[in-house]
């Protein structure tokens, strides 16, 4: 049996039962969530299978020590200890990334300082000389957490931000992020095999990422991973993992609708999909949603409207909404909608009663993903607000 170990992924905060969901299909073990984290366990398949198939990761760590810290004496200490020689060579280049959580420690780029003092403190004494630092592109990611007194120091496998999907070279204005995207599809409960909508595509990652996922396409298809450098990297058991998962690409069972009014935004989103391996899979359109009509009581339709962060005081996103919540009542009979806006004054007044409120983020924006049963004809509390 594979030696296991403690693995940490990153993810956006609400979307961690989302992640702990697609970690059990790949085989962690003992998965506990945590605010914008899930732990768990798992050997080398595992920690591949996370970077590559993981579609609400960001990050995916690999802790190495944990220890009590009460200055930074202590942390230049302690991490120096670490036999980092182990873990990369003096030829090799390497970046820290810190984040601090803590009333003693403020200051995440002078954690991030005095860690890199210990790495090269410890290959002078080693080698005489020290590694090079690459902020950009390192052999070896490390991630430093402090959480009050409590210090995490961790390799970083994934080696960046697992959202960066390699398809989105161009964007729309108020683009989500691919991770988001995904873990919206997730939320709504959708499993590939109805009608999905995406009314308001901008750039196209919520099609694009139902379109991956209806495919059974790995996220992490095309793309380079922290731990390929890495001295213990099992290089055959790596392209069994790929080959597994591209044995599992299916077409998928259902339509996929991307449509926005914007001739720009469906070029945008036109090229990005086909970058994605999914233009296929999608049928780009364009239609003003308040136009639109549904063609089948199981469609799964996600809206991410405009929020109304960039309108003048004067300007207000309420009777567009209003507008939106009209179209779905009189149009999508049968559907599941959903609506992600930070704009919650304009989401009182959709006038449908939501089954499901979730708080997410979309960047540094507080939002909502209201979700709403539509029926044929009126009920009982449809019109009241969220």
């Amino acid at each position: 049996m594979s030696e296991q170990f403690d693995i940490i992924a990153k993810t956006q905060y609400g979307l961690e039962d989302v992640l702990a969901a697609e970690i059990e299909t790949i085989g962690g073990q003992d998965i506990q969530t945590t605010t914008r984290a899930v732990k768990y366990r798992g050997d080398n398949a595992v920690l591949y299978k996370s970077n590559y198939l993981l579609r609400t990761a960001l990050r995916v760590l690999k802790p190495i020590d944990t220890f009590r810290i009460f200055n930074d004496h202590q942390l230049l200490r302690k991490a120096k200890r670490i036999p980092w020689e182990s873990y990369f060579g003096v030829d090799d280049t390497f970046a820290i990334d810190a984040v601090t959580f803590s009333d003693i420690f403020r200051n995440s780029k002078y954690i991030a300082l005095k860690t890199k003092d210990a790495v090269a403190d410890r290959f002078r004494e080693v080698y005489g000389r020290r590694p090079n630092v690459d902020i950009k592109e390192p052999h070896v990611r490390i991630n430093v957490h402090i959480a009050d007194k409590e210090c995490t120091i961790s390799l970083d496998s994934s080696g960046h931000s697992l959202d960066k999907r390699g398809y989105k070279l161009e964007q729309t204005a108020a683009s989500i992020n691919e991770v988001l995207a995904s873990g919206l599809i997730a939320l709504s409960g959708r499993h590939g095999t109805t009608p999905f909508i995406d009314p308001m595509c901008g750039s196209g990652t919520i099609a694009i990422e139902a379109a991956l996922k209806a495919a059974n396409i790995a996220p992490g298809t095309g793309t380079r991973f922290g731990f390929e450098n890495w001295p213990d990297f099992d290089r055959p058991l790596w392209q069994q993992v790929k080959l597994e998962a591209k044995s599992a690409i299916r077409t998928p069972p259902s339509t996929i609708l991307a449509t926005d009014m914007s001739p720009g935004a469906l070029e945008v989103a036109t090229s990005n999909a086909r970058r994605a391996g999914v233009l296929d899979h999608i049928v780009l359109a364009r239609q003003d949603f308040l136009d639109s009509a549904g063609n089948n009581e199981d469609e799964t339709i996600i809206i991410n409207p405009p929020y109304g962060e960039r309108l003048s005081p004067d300007e207000d996103m309420s009777e567009f909404y209003g507008e939106m919540g009209t179209r779905l009542k009189h149009f999508y009979p049968g559907a599941k909608a959903w609506i992600l806006s930070s704009n919650l004054a304009a989401l009182k007044m959709v006038g449908l009663r939501p089954t499901r409120k979730i708080k997410l983020y979309n960047g540094k924006l507080e939002c909502r993903l209201c979700g709403y049963e539509l029926y044929a004809g009126s009920r009982e509390g449809d019109s009241q607000p969220p």
